[in-house]
């Protein structure tokens, strides 16, 4: 069995004589903390068996963002026994977490149905209060189920959200764009654009990518294994939190290439935290309706104030429902003109749906210059951007109250 203790004991005796500042580089744990008594058996723990100390830090939304993205950390542990629900907490924090990271949260929760939820989530729980040696023979647990590739850590896939323009021309691309800016810059959460249009398109643009070209696929590579590095190969990065999926062939036919980017889809869901499907171009596709109904855990459907809209709204729905599918239907009303240019009231679509609208994007007439000048709606203080807002928190299973906090948080530092 691969012994975690023998080999981080190899690695502190290779780092010993190192400065302390080169070792603390080579951290393989990471302890978020809330109380003295925890952080103290772990420490005595980790150094009675000489174990590498984890880096130690408060358990709050800012230290694991700087933390987990900046350092090569292979075991995370959260201590929530402060915690009044446990399950909605990591819930909260999960978009901040990097899949490639076991994760071990420490609660004094005693639910079954908590160890179920967490569980799901592809998160160890442990039961506080515990002994020095249940610690270190759970955390060696966890390290062999990583060296092995079993154990919790492999379910831990990103969120498929599908973003589906009721027809085309509703700004499906745009919000694809924005609400994946968003959640990289400002949430830190990993996340990749799935590009589905194989011709044209201005992902590239809306992204403020220049030079931008996708990558060409040939027959040959159908039959090829892909993996993780294949697939990243594949992608083109925005920054350091967000990547683009764009491919095209001359001898590939759709249906083809639809396969393919949906397998490298698959593949980098093992490294992100949100994948974001760009539909917009599908045209009342039925295998993509099949995909949206199997494959994703949440749907923004985007509707235009329009009579025509509505309908294949309406028809889009109707597919859905016939599918029986789990997946999560977010409404976004997107006012792409002035709303005095609307066939139709936000009350009449959503009495013709029979669904309440989620979010509605008022019309904003600075939007191509903003784009145009490769800023995003994050940078500005329109109305459409705290409907940005609203969309990411929905994403994040964040309430409306904790949305709008964040929104002017933003605001008062731009300042």
């Amino acid at each position: 069995m691969f012994d975690l203790v023998d080999l981080l004991k190899k690695e502190t005796t290779n780092t010993a004589s190192g400065a302390e500042g080169d070792a603390e580089t080579k951290l393989t744990s990471v302890l978020f903390n809330q109380t003295t008594q925890c952080r103290e058996l772990v420490s005595e723990a980790f150094r009675f068996e000489g174990i590498s100390l984890p880096a130690i830090l408060n358990n709050s939304d800012s230290e694991i963002k700087q933390h987990v993205r900046e350092s090569t950390i292979e075991i995370v542990i959260v201590e929530l026994n402060l915690s009044d629900n446990v399950t909605e907490d990591m819930e909260r924090i999960r978009h901040l977490l990097p899949n490639h990271a076991s994760v071990v949260v420490i609660g004094s929760e005693d639910a079954i149905s908590t160890i179920r939820n967490l569980k799901a989530m592809g998160f160890y729980y442990l039961f506080w209060p515990i002994s020095k040696q249940e610690l270190i023979d759970f955390i060696i647990n966890v390290n062999d189920n990583r060296f092995r590739n079993s154990g919790l850590g492999k379910n831990r896939r990103a969120k498929k959200v599908a973003v589906w323009g009721a027809k085309g021309g509703v700004g499906a691309s745009l919000l694809t764009a924005e609400i994946a800016s968003d959640l990289s810059v400002n949430k830190n959460s990993s996340c990749v654009i799935v590009d589905h249009q194989f011709s044209g398109g201005n992902l590239d643009i809306l992204l403020g990518l220049s030079r931008f070209e996708k990558k060409a696929v040939s027959p040959g590579v159908l039959s090829n294994s892909l993996d993780v590095t294949y697939a990243m190969n594949m992608t083109k990065k925005v920054n350091e939190m967000l990547s683009l999926l764009a491919i095209e062939s001359e001898e590939l036919n759709e249906f083809e290439l639809k396969d393919y980017v949906r397998t490298l889809s698959n593949e980098l869901a093992v490294q992100s935290n949100f994948i974001l499907e760009d539909l917009s171009s599908s045209s009342h596709c039925q295998t993509d309706i099949d995909y949206i109904a199997t494959e994703c855990e949440m749907l923004l459907l985007i509707i235009e104030p329009t009579v025509s809209c509505l309908r294949q709204a309406t028809r889009f729905l109707s597919d859905l429902d016939k599918r029986k599918s789990n997946v999560r239907c977010f409404k976004i009303l997107n006012y792409t003109l002035p709303e005095k240019y609307a066939t139709v009231t936000k009350d009449e679509i959503e009495k013709y749906i029979r669904q309440k609208i989620d979010v509605v994007c008022p019309h904003e007439p600075k939007l191509n210059q903003m784009v145009l000048e490769g800023n995003h709606l994050y940078d500005h203080q329109y109305p459409l951007s705290q409907s940005l807002t609203k969309i990411t928190a929905l994403l994040l299973g964040q309430d409306n109250k904790f949305s709008q906090r964040g929104f002017m948080k933003r605001l008062m530092r731009r300042r």
